[in-house]
């Protein structure tokens, strides 16, 4: 049922994409969102299509045919791989069972900048080409943190046997913390914090409010862990097909949004003084734990990246790692 569902999405975005106009010598790509039209993460995606547009009229330009109501998060890699969409906002962690290496991009505090002079970048695309026929383009979040966010504050924070949402880029910690990571769904999670199903979740500094969940959430512990990563991946096969005119518009637009990306790290002090004003109160571990925390997060995230691929993973880890 769900295979005859998606492939007749797949055949209604190819007519949809087929019916746009386009001028003799532009080329236009049909482009999903992972996430939701309006909230945090959509919003560096939809200035950036919108300057795609703007300046590469005549050469290039993007076709947004959904959001996650058109195609499920997880299906998103599949799609590219098969050219079924050319371009899509998304993040490694919703592909990580094709590129699991890609969780590389989660653990690093280097800027983009960095892994692009570095060689991290290039390496990191040669993988996702290789193993997954998509071509990362670049990242649109840098300079967040995830935190745990709780429904009850803590008298005194016992990591051990909290039911905690999860994720992928996230489990091997949770677990190495005595954590019983929980799959749930984000439009469940309110009804779950509520319900007393789970004791909290993991989410990043920002977008708390873009779903609701300030009122059912009592505080944020500090530190926060792994950096926030969403980006522009396209089909490999696409990728190939296009000239090198049009492909340097859509780097040049990559690099003028990584370079805005920047004003993250001033975002999330903002949405800080907002949730202390929504009543989530920050729980800081001392020092002695939260050095423990951290470190513990690297070692953890790391050991499926290298299991994945120990060569190649050891030398992301050596690119990617301060």
């Amino acid at each position: 049922m769900r295979k005859r569902a998606l492939s007749a999405l797949f055949a209604m975005m190819a007519t949809l994409s087929a019916a746009v106009p386009a001028a003799a010598d532009e080329v236009v790509l049909r482009a999903i969102s992972a996430f939701q039209k309006g909230t945090t993460f959509f919003t560096p995606f939809d200035a950036f299509v919108k300057s795609v547009n703007e300046n590469g009229k005549g050469k290039v330009r993007i076709n947004l045919v959904g959001g996650p109501d058109a195609m499920p998060p997880f299906e998103v890699g599949n799609a590219l791989r098969g050219g079924v969409i050319d371009l899509a906002n998304t993040t490694a962690v919703y592909h990580a069972n094709l590129v699991p290496e890609g969780l590389a991009m989660t653990l690093t505090d280097l800027s983009m900048a960095d892994l692009r002079s570095n060689g991290g970048y290039a390496l990191l695309d040669e993988i996702h080409m290789k193993k997954a026929n998509i071509h990362w383009l670049g990242r649109l979040v840098q300079n967040m943190n995830y935190h745990i966010y709780m429904s009850k504050y803590p008298d005194n924070l016992e990591f051990k046997g909290l039911k905690i949402r999860s994720a992928p880029t996230y489990k091997a910690f949770f677990d190495g913390l005595g954590i019983a990571p929980m799959q749930t769904a984000a439009g469940e999670v309110f009804t779950a914090l509520e319900r007393g199903t789970i004791d909290g979740y993991a989410w990043p500094s920002v977008g708390v409010f873009d779903l609701g969940w300030q009122e059912k959430t009592a505080a944020r512990i500090d530190p926060g862990f792994y950096q926030v990563e969403t980006g522009i991946y396209i089909s490999g096969n696409t990728w190939k097909k296009l000239t090198a005119e049009q492909r340097a518009v859509l780097e040049e637009e990559m690099l003028k949004a990584e370079a805005a990306s920047a004003a993250y790290r001033d975002m999330a002090k903002e949405e800080f003084k907002r949730q202390e004003k929504a009543g989530i109160r920050t729980f800081a571990l001392d020092e002695t734990k939260a050095k423990a925390f951290t470190d513990m997060a690297q070692e953890e995230g790391w050991k499926p990246v290298v299991a994945a691929s120990p060569v190649e993973g050891a030398k992301l880890r050596e690119l990617f790692a301060k």
